[in-house]
């Protein structure tokens, strides 16, 4: 049976509606799943918004991608792109290069180490999903992917 989040969250009042209800049950989901992926990431130096820009611009292939490409493709939006490439150009995991056609064009690409580094963590980030999610059957997997796409559309 699942865990009633009332008393996972040790609340002792009823949610004021489903609807509050169903927004904690997914805020408290988002956190558990963050924990378990940054587990895989944080021995690697990598915050999950860093993994999603390499897994963006894995994506992108050789051809690259401008900042706010890259800003419109993270699954979590973020103010200042600008400053977490700077972080990961420092860290030589990206780099930038100003197009010689358009100089107001910034083409943000991987290294070397950038590709072998989200490469690498391809079996130990499939690995954590299952471990999180896999207990869930398929038509299941299916019904909660779609339930959260008919959410974000309010």
């Amino acid at each position: 049976m699942p865990t009633d989040l009332r008393h996972e969250l040790r609340q002792q009042k009823p949610f004021g509606s489903l609807a509050h209800e169903a927004f904690l049950s997914i805020a408290r989901t988002e956190s558990v799943l963050r924990e378990g992926i940054e587990r895989v990431l944080g021995p690697r130096g990598l915050t999950l918004t860093q993994y999603n820009v390499l897994r963006v611009l894995r994506g992108a292939e050789a051809g690259g991608l401008c900042r706010n490409d890259i800003r419109d493709r993270l699954v979590a939006r973020m103010p200042d792109v600008s400053r977490l490439l700077d972080r990961m150009e420092a860290a030589g995991l990206i780099q930038r290069e100003r197009s010689t056609e358009d100089r107001r064009l910034v083409l943000t690409t991987l290294t070397a180490r950038g590709r072998r580094l989200v490469n690498d963590l391809d079996a130990p980030m499939a690995q954590a999903h299952e471990e999180q999610l896999g207990h869930l059957g398929a038509k299941q997997l299916k019904s909660l992917i779609a339930l959260l796409a008919l959410a974000r559309e309010a």
